[in-house]
């Protein structure tokens, strides 16, 4: 959103006018022409924000204090808006959309950090599509239903993604009062019921809810699945998808509509706002593309979310109070570890004994020497163990002794009070942001979690990264 780090939706940045003054500068033309009969005076007004996409598909920088008024003139405080809206929220979305700017938005229905993903799905969508992606909040599926939602913007900083990607982005809460109490009509893609044969619906989730739309949706065509009639993957393709946007496939695929729940209307997919239920499982070519420097998700969006200057402020101090240092001094370089154990036990099924399942300590360390010698060799940059942090969300205190004895630091939430200071949002995100701003990272396979981190270290800061291996004895042995 457009605003100061941190500040929630209904406390936005200020700029000067001086559009309120054109009584003041009147005056002033009249005088100058009494006195000399000759001189004239000028200004410049806020230009009318310019077309979201330019030849080169290049969206517009948002704009900053760029009015030139005249010094001795009063001014006057007016909100600053995205350029990709008419103004201010409104009670109804449609009222703030442009009509020279086409949008595209899309849910959630996973844990964050999954969730983080399918908003850069959509966001990628937006791009090849030519569209403006609207992302909406992130909602506490993993942290209790209780908790409030955490915006998008106050986690990711969105100017810096807008100026570093040049691809524009914009939040609901820019388009949409969130105070608004107007429940909303929309015409939707159901695309969950076209890549999956189980469930035979749009994948639920609670961002319409809370956004007030009452969605109908259109079934997708088969053909937007990844591989057709095969059950084990879900995964649907950009292009695919894409198609879907512009005239020649979707008038050809209207029709199959499931009234909205609340008003029990029958819309077909909205054009201006092209919406669609669940894009966690998009890819280009295959799944688990995150995995993979070439990943369009990642190189066009992904690499440009940086986190809020308030976020790093807060990682930053985090780091140095773990390793006993000032907060505010700067922060040492360092290897953080990603061990990921609870739900994946589940996934257990090629270890004849539980504890064959996971990487035993050892294993991980020998993966920690493998990043310092890395980064040692290729950066001159030498990082000893008492510099490593885990996170994890292992439980026995065993397991956390024995990390202690190697000499690495635990990053323990409960002993920071995490959630008494920031909220039960700040655990899992400072975790991220704590694995990404380290300059060496080892993660756990297949997790997400670690997926992404990895990609960041390595991006971000020309780091070193592994994977441990896991799901039998001996899996990581190499």
């Amino acid at each position: 959103m457009y605003r100061k780090p941190a500040l929630k939706h209904h406390r936005r940045r200020t700029l000067i006018v001086a559009f309120a003054c054109l009584s003041v500068i009147s005056l002033g033309i009249l005088a100058s022409w009494t006195v000399s009969g000759s001189s004239t005076s000028t200004y410049t007004s806020h230009d009318t924000p310019e077309t979201p996409f330019s030849d080169e598909d290049v969206a517009p920088r948002p704009h900053e204090d760029d009015v030139t008024t005249e010094p001795s003139l009063p001014s006057y405080e007016v909100e600053e808006y995205s350029p990709y809206v008419l103004g201010p929220p409104t009670e109804r979305f449609r009222d703030n959309l442009r009509n020279d700017t086409k949008y595209i938005t899309s849910w959630l229905s996973a844990g964050w950090n999954n969730d983080v993903m399918t908003y850069m799905n959509l966001i990628y969508l937006g791009i090849i599509t030519d569209r403006v992606p609207v992302v909406a909040m992130f909602t506490p599926s993993h942290i209790g239903g209780d908790a409030p939602v955490m915006n998008f913007g106050d986690v990711f900083d969105i100017k810096r993604f807008i100026r570093e990607s040049g691809s524009p982005l914009l939040e609901w809460l820019d388009v949409k009062d969130p105070g608004s109490d107007v429940v909303e009509d929309i015409g939707c893609w159901n695309i969950w019921e076209s890549v999956q044969y189980y469930e035979h619906f749009p994948r639920g989730s609670s961002v319409p809810d809370w956004l007030k739309l009452d969605i109908a949706y259109t079934k997708a065509p088969n053909w937007v699945k990844l591989i057709p009639d095969y059950e084990h993957d879900k995964c649907s393709t950009f292009w695919t998808l894409a198609r879907l946007a512009y005239p020649e496939d979707r008038d050809k695929n209207l029709g199959d509509i499931l009234p909205s729940p609340l008003h029990n209307t029958s819309l077909d997919p909205d054009e201006h706002m092209l919406c669609y239920d669940y894009l966690y499982y998009a890819c280009a070519s295959m799944s688990s593309e995150y995995d993979y420097a070439y990943a369009p998700t990642w190189r066009y969006v992904g690499q440009y979310l940086h986190w809020t200057e308030d976020i790093q402020t807060i990682t930053t101090q985090y780091v140095n109070r773990v390793f006993g240092l000032p907060e505010d001094g700067p922060m040492p370089p360092y290897i953080t570890i990603h061990v990921r154990h609870g739900d994946f036990k589940n996934w257990c099924w090629a270890a004849e004994l539980p504890e064959d399942c996971f990487a035993p300590l050892p294993v991980i360390a020998r993966r920690i020497r493998e990043v310092q010698d890395e980064l040692r060799e290729r950066k001159g940059t030498d990082i000893p163990m008492t510099r490593v942090i885990m996170t994890s969300d292992e439980t026995d205190p065993a397991w956390w002794d024995e990390v202690a004895a190697i000499g690495w630091v635990k990053m323990d939430h409960d002993e920071q009070k995490t959630v008494e200071r920031y909220g039960r949002w700040h655990p899992v995100i400072l975790d991220a942001a704590i694995q990404s701003l380290g300059l060496g990272f080892v993660g756990t396979d297949r997790s997400t979690f670690s997926i992404l981190s990895r990609r960041r270290v390595l991006d971000w800061h020309d780091g070193a990264a592994r994977m441990v291996l896991w799901g039998s004895k001996g899996a990581d042995d190499h």
